[in-house]
């Protein structure tokens, strides 16, 4: 239980059940807002960003353009949340390098799945 994820998204049923699911074999901090997890940055580097498209203050994509223009940060990977996925999604998604679109509906042992593979 060494790797670090970072869950960020501004509704707290996806963070507590995101936790939840995910702290038995990761050691998970969970953020409502990408400021946040920008400040977090500065202390700290995640092993993954398990990160929310739709926020008020920087959206997803908004937010994973930032931490691609940092060298630090650049290549930590990013899984994006969403509960609406198309073609626009998955093609803006893979412009940023991101590992992948998760549906925020399936937050689950799927998506623990998911991340076993990825990390």
């Amino acid at each position: 239980m060494d790797k670090l994820v970072f869950l960020v998204d501004d509704t707290d049923s996806v963070l507590t059940l995101g936790a939840s699911i995910l702290e038995d074999d990761y050691r998970v901090l969970t953020m409502s807002s990408a400021l946040k997890m920008f400040s977090l940055l500065e202390k700290k580097q995640p092993d993954m960003i398990l990160m929310d498209l739709e926020m008020p203050e920087m959206n997803g994509f908004d937010a994973v353009t930032k931490l691609r223009e940092n060298t630090e940060w650049s290549s930590i990977p990013v899984l994006f949340l969403t509960g609406h996925i198309d073609d626009t999604v998955l093609s803006r998604a893979a412009e940023l390098r991101a590992l992948g679109v998760h549906n925020k509906s399936d937050i689950s042992t799927t998506l623990l799945d998911r991340i076993r593979e990825l990390i």
